[in-house]
């Protein structure tokens, strides 16, 4: 990896001035380089080492006489426990807030996963901000916004002698989709508008007030070029608008550029570095004076640098921890580990997610099981009563763009805080819906299409590389199998393909075929129930009215034995695949998924090395 850009070996008589941007996104509260599920310290994630990529490229640009810029691009509050005992702390600055501070922030952006604490208490959190807090495509309807629509910040540059002001003007769009994931926390609260509309706006009006450089900060993916309005990754469409001159994309927790394919040259720089403080994006533009006298971009460059420049599961060197990052952050890190070790209850089996996508999960299991034990009382005394009460679940961490280290491992005995939180990492609510046989299976659809289609190659992957696994919803309560021959119905957006394709097979409740007008209460989370995932949610009539349980209360409820039993638990695997003569796949999964091999015995599963990036390969015979 080149540590220095051509911007570094630039003379500083020559007559261009540099400007440097440096850009956050996607921190999750991975302030320190440790994991408080399992309890280990994690060098490949963690502020305290993004600090140390901060200051080096810093201290680079200023040595070459260039300005710098540094922005966070959201989704920095809400993602760890260490998150969950800092928005607690009512009376103490955040401290990711100081953090910024000490770094020298120039502005930060908000994301969705920000507003999932509610807006009082975002609002007492970045009340304490050292610089300015944007979301230009969020609207508060309660009062003063605690966000700003846009900011102009001015520097001065030199060019051939003369001290030039520039003016860089700032503004950050994020999924309007937000309203609806964080319902229970924002409805009636807040509306968002189209971020690509918001986005032509911001960069016209910034324009019309004399700024000289547009950074957008877009909490968002890359998405297609032309796609319908109050989309959720709108990128590429912003890479075509007229007007902005770098950008800062995230929410999916991307690398780009990508660093193997050498950091290639951009008609607009851009960069998404990442998450949890993995990378650290560096965009660099070069100024030249114009007859006017005006600085403006005569070039630019783009780059990431990475904590872990080798991949930290192959051993490699690790950036240094920031000293004064972890003595910030001490505190905060002590006590997190202290309320995580408080115990919850017990269990006599381990729960893992590293079979996920083939296997019973019991960890899965477990929150389908505690949903549906907290849906039963809400429901008696209800027109809902009688009906077949299911559960809808996804994992929470199951490796993917995260790593091979990123799957839930509790041991079986004494259950903690962080066990549950491991369980089930978002703050969401429990939810129910009301759903028929033909929207069940609709609905399943839906995570089939995180399945790879089945080729001729012995090397399939099992699951679609560019899928993300909280979208794999586990129906419990029913059987069904999924035929990986057939092509999906619909892609990995939730958009749909082609009506007539199909990969559910034999959809079964208690060992009869579903009736596709055969009614059903689907417990479910606030996410899913408000369109995370673009699942086909059903018409909100078809929502049933539930009370503000959070899903991790309800599962240390369970786990503490004040929520009896419900019988989802120890059912039967609700899904499997139609068998497929002498053929098999390649199920990636973590290194340690060595020890449960014997959960496989059905799929004659071996073992066949690890990939490039340390996931374990498993073969299975379907």
């Amino acid at each position: 990896m080149a540590l220095k850009s051509s911007l570094l070996q630039a003379h500083p008589h020559l007559k261009t001035a540099h400007i440097r941007i440096l850009a956050t996104t996607d921190l999750h509260m991975n302030l320190s380089s440790f994991d408080y599920y399992a309890d280990r310290p994690e060098p490949s994630v963690g502020f305290t080492r993004t600090a140390s990529l901060i200051r080096s490229a810093r201290q680079e640009a200023e040595e070459a006489n260039a300005t710098v810029l540094l922005f966070d691009n959201g989704d920095s509050l809400q993602g760890t426990l260490l998150g969950d005992w800092a928005v607690a702390q009512t009376d103490a600055t955040h401290p990711l807030m100081s953090a910024f501070g000490r770094l020298g922030y120039d502005a930060i952006a908000l994301g969705n996963h920000d507003f999932g604490f509610g807006l009082p208490a975002l609002g007492r959190i970045v009340s304490r901000a050292p610089c300015p807090v944007l979301c230009s495509n969020m609207q508060c309807l309660t009062g003063v916004a605690p966000w700003q629509k846009q900011a102009i910040l001015t520097r001065h540059v030199h060019i051939n002698g003369h001290s030039i002001p520039v003016r860089i003007g700032v503004f950050s769009i994020l999924p309007p989709q937000t309203v609806k994931w964080e319902a229970p926390q924002l409805e009636g609260q807040v509306a968002a508008e189209d971020a690509v509309a918001t986005a032509r706006r911001m960069a016209e009006n910034l324009r019309r007030q004399g700024c000289d450089l547009i950074v957008a900060l877009a909490h968002s993916g890359l998405g297609e070029p032309d796609v319908a309005p109050m989309t959720e990754n709108v990128v590429a469409q912003l890479s075509a608008l007229d007007g902005i001159d770098a950008i800062v994309a995230g929410h999916t927790h991307l690398t780009l550029p990508d660093p193997s394919d050498g950091n290639p040259q951009q008609a607009r720089p851009m960069v998404m570095p990442g998450s949890a403080g993995s990378h650290l994006g560096v965009i660099d533009l070069t100024l030249a004076m114009n007859a006017a006298g005006e600085a403006r971009i005569a070039g630019h460059s783009a780059h990431l640098r990475a904590i872990c420049p080798g991949g930290a599961e192959a051993g490699d060197w690790v950036v240094p921890e920031d000293p004064e990052m972890v003595e910030l952050f001490a505190a905060a890190h002590k006590a997190t580990r202290k309320a995580a070790a408080q115990p919850v209850g017990r269990i006599n089996r381990p729960l893992h997610s590293y079979f996920t996508f083939c296997g019973v999960d019991q960890g899965l299991n477990l929150v389908a099981a505690a949903q549906a034990a907290a849906l039963r009382p809400v429901l008696a005394g209800t027109a809902f009563e009688t009906l077949p009460v299911l559960s809808a679940a996804a994992p929470s961490k199951f490796g993917g763009r995260a790593g091979p280290r990123h799957y839930t491992e509790v041991p079986a005995g004494d259950v903690t805080v962080r066990h549950v939180s491991d369980l089930h990492v978002f703050p969401n609510q429990l939810a129910a819906m009301l759903l028929d046989g033909r929207q069940i299976a609709d609905w399943l659809e839906v995570s089939a299409a995180q399945f790879s289609q089945l080729g001729d190659s012995d090397e399939q992957v099992l699951i679609n590389p560019e899928g993300t696994g909280h979208n794999f919803d586990v129906l419990h309560g029913v059987t069904y199998r999924f035929d990986l021959t057939q092509p999906a119905r619909y892609d990995l957006g939730g958009q749909s393909i082609d009506t007539s394709h199909s990969r559910l097979r034999d959809l079964a409740y208690q060992g009869r075929p579903v009736d596709p007008d055969e009614q059903f209460v689907v417990a479910s989370n606030s996410y899913r129930a408000n369109g995370g995932g673009n699942f086909p949610v059903p018409d909100p009539s078809r929502l049933i009215p539930v009370p503000p349980l959070s899903l991790q209360g309800i599962l240390r409820d369970y786990l503490a034995g004040r929520l009896g039993p419900d019988p989802l638990e120890n059912t039967a695997q609700s899904f499997s695949f139609v068998p497929q003569a002498g053929r098999s796949v390649i199920l990636k999964t973590g290194p340690s998924a060595a020890n449960y091999l014997h959960e496989l015995d059905h799929f004659a599963a071996t073992t066949d090395g690890q990939d490039a990036r340390g996931f374990l390969r498993i073969r299975l015979s379907l």
